[in-house]
């Protein structure tokens, strides 16, 4: 019996809560929209501060309030999870008080959201790109922020995917047997991420695609471009003479070597 009482009463309360809210929402009462909008902001009641303060900040554009107003709802939106929107509202905070005491933390915060909206390495990158942006923008503005390590080891996290989604997409090419295509995508990502850990597997992907085309090539085209996987075999063995892949390599040299006419050295690889 207790225990519907206490259900009952509950109930009551939060229905007159949800009252007096819309009450408020329909209000013209400006200033106790603001009050109520920082009280629902420490409480952690985030959306219901970013109703009030989209009717309000308008209203306190340009004045000594506003850069606070904007800030709250800015972190508000970060409060929700919303990065998107929370992104969106930290870059135009900068844009608006690129002086204000909450500039550093806004310039960081911006960046922040298009971190935490990084897609993984196989989608669309873009969010990828803007964070990594964003955090250079900050360390050239606050080289010796408290966060200054913190964004440099969330740039290689970044770059680090963006060197995984360049190889998934040459790798892709290949794949599907588009050997030409592969090749393009693969020396771009090797130019662009000279120093990425799928390096040598890049390198193998390559030279196995020069191959696979010069296989599959009419005999007017065939010997050039075999003469293109002999260069491109060349370079592979210099930079990794014991590479993982010395057995497939082997067997592209041999014939590759059989076609050109050139005999067979010994290469040392058994």
């Amino acid at each position: 019996m207790r225990f519907r009482l206490y259900t009952v009463l509950l109930i009551l309360v939060l229905l007159s809560s949800c009252g007096e809210y819309e009450k408020l929402l329909k209000s013209s009462d400006f200033d106790l929209k603001k009050t109520k909008a920082k009280e629902y902001y420490e409480k952690g009641e985030y959306v219901k501060t970013t109703e009030l303060l989209t009717q309000i900040l308008p209203r306190y554009r340009a004045t000594e309030e506003a850069e606070e107003l904007n800030w709250i709802n800015s972190q508000s939106y970060f409060g929700m999870k919303d990065y998107f929107m929370a992104g969106t509202y930290f870059k135009t905070f900068v844009d608006q008080f690129p002086f204000g005491k909450h500039a550093e933390e806004a310039n960081y915060m911006s960046a922040l959201c298009d971190y935490n909206i990084s897609a993984r390495p196989e989608l669309d990158q873009e969010n990828t790109r803007n964070a990594i942006e964003g955090f250079n923008i900050f360390l050239n503005k606050f080289p010796n922020s408290p966060k200054a390590e913190g964004c440099k080891t969330m740039i290689k996290e970044l770059q680090d995917k963006l060197v995984e989604k360049s190889y998934l997409n040459a790798k892709l090419y290949y794949d599907m047997k588009q050997y030409k295509a592969a090749v393009v995508a693969l020396n771009n990502s090797l130019k662009e991420f000279a120093n990425t850990k799928y390096r040598e597997k890049m390198m193998y992907l390559k030279l196995n695609s020069l191959f696979q085309y010069a296989e599959l090539s009419q005999a007017m085209k065939q010997k050039e471009r075999y003469q293109s996987t002999l260069d491109d075999y060349y370079s592979f063995m210099e930079e990794f003479p014991k590479s993982t892949y010395s057995r497939d390599v082997s067997n592209i040299y041999q014939k590759t070597n059989k076609f050109l006419k050139i005999g067979i050295p010994d290469t040392g690889i058994k």
